[in-house]
Formats: C-alpha cells, sequence, structure tokens
C-alpha cells in the first residue's frame, strides 16, 4: 500500500498568515496538495498539530504525538500511525511536488531507509522523501536528543539519493519549490504561474 502524508502542521511564521491558505489556481495549496496527491496514492493523510484546523479537507488526519518538534514530529508521527512499509512525506508548500516524482522515488528505494532527491545546489530536500518504517528507531532519538532537523537524519539512516536524471522527465527545476515568504508567493502570481 502506498501512503504519502502531506505535512500541514506549520505555524506559517515566515508568511505572516496561513500560507496553505492560499490560492493555487481555483484552490488552496493544500487543497490542490491533496487533491494531486490521492491520484497517485492508495492513501493521503494530512499531518497537523491541530485535529480541527483545515475542516475542508477530507482526508484522514495524523495528529503531532510529540508536539514543538516541526516536521520531525509530523514524520514520527506518521511513522507511528500509517499503516504499509513506510510513508512518502511532502510540505503542502511546495506547489509544484508531484506525485509522480514520489513514486518513483519510492521505487528506487528499495531496501533503504530514506529515499531523497537533492535541490539545485545539491541540499537534500527531506519534505519531499520517502521514509520506510525502519526509520522510526532514529527518528525516536533524534527527537529525545530536541534534534529536529529532519536533514540530519540522513546520517544515521541508510540513504538512497535520487538524482534528476533518475526522475528523467518527471524532474524539472519547479518540483523543489516551496512557499515560505510572502515575496515567494508574490514572485509566483507575478510570473502568471498560479
Amino acid at each position: 500500500m502506498s501512503t504519502a502524508v502531506i505535512l500541514a502542521g506549520g505555524e506559517s511564521r515566515r508568511m505572516q498568515k496561513d500560507k496553505l491558505s492560499l490560492r493555487f489556481g481555483k484552490q488552496t495549496l493544500l487543497e490542490s496538495a491533496v487533491e494531486r496527491y490521492e491520484r497517485f496514492f492508495d492513501k493521503v493523510y494530512i499531518s497537523v498539530a491541530d485535529p480541527e484546523k483545515y475542516p475542508e479537507i477530507k482526508s484522514p488526519r495524523i495528529v503531532d504525538i510529540k508536539r514543538g518538534c516541526g516536521p520531525m514530529g509530523g514524520l514520527h508521527a506518521s511513522l507511528m500511525t500509517a499503516a504499509g512499509d513506510g510513508v512518502f512525506l511532502v510540505a503542502a508548500d511546495m506547489p509544484f511536488s508531484d506525485p509522480a516524482a514520489a513514486r518513483r522515488i519510492m521505487e528506487l528505494t528499495a531496501d533503504y531507509d530514506v529515499g531523497i532527491t537533492v535541490d539545485s545546489r545539491s541540499q537534500y530536500e527531506p519534505l519531499f522523501a520517502y521514509y520506510r518504517k525502519t526509520a522510526l528507531g532514529p527518528v525516536e532519538e533524534a527527537i529525545s536528543a530536541g534534534r529536529y532537523k529532519l536533514s540530519a537524519l540522513m546520517d544515521k539512516l541508510s540513504t538512497r539519493i535520487v538524482t534528476g536524471a533518475e526522475l528523467g522527465g518527471l524532474w524539472n527545476d519547479k518540483l523543489l519549490l516551496n512557499i515560505n515568504y510572502p515575496h515567494d508567493y508574490d514572485r509566483l502570481l507575478n510570473e502568471n504561474t498560479l
């Protein structure tokens, strides 16, 4: 069974308003992400800190068990809760994330703990990655130690880096683009990409 978890538990501090409620075409960023992933995955959850948030989204929720840990808390709750061998974790604020690329990363991951790609600066993008249940122990250790950066997990886990070339036509320069600041959103609007 393929499972995608859309991270929707952030506080949008840098955006200064709820960025997941921003419009992406005729939908919000969150609605668009849910719709895209539901077409490619058997099960799609949204990961939230507050189970009452986003009542318009009918997808099942995974609620943070460990609070105040950012995406690490969402990953922890997802690995604890979701059925199957693992979860594909994707940030809801990545308007061009492609579920077909996500499925390809999963296929290439095989027996690794993590399947991940890198951005144009060769930096890990842990918010668009597949995490097997075998990652749960190191995730719990990181949380216990107060280390909440997902990228720091990569040294503790067997990690499969999937290159843009391996993704072939599924790779594009906007695949890992995320919307954090008002100017990010304004730039998208001004480029008529929404």
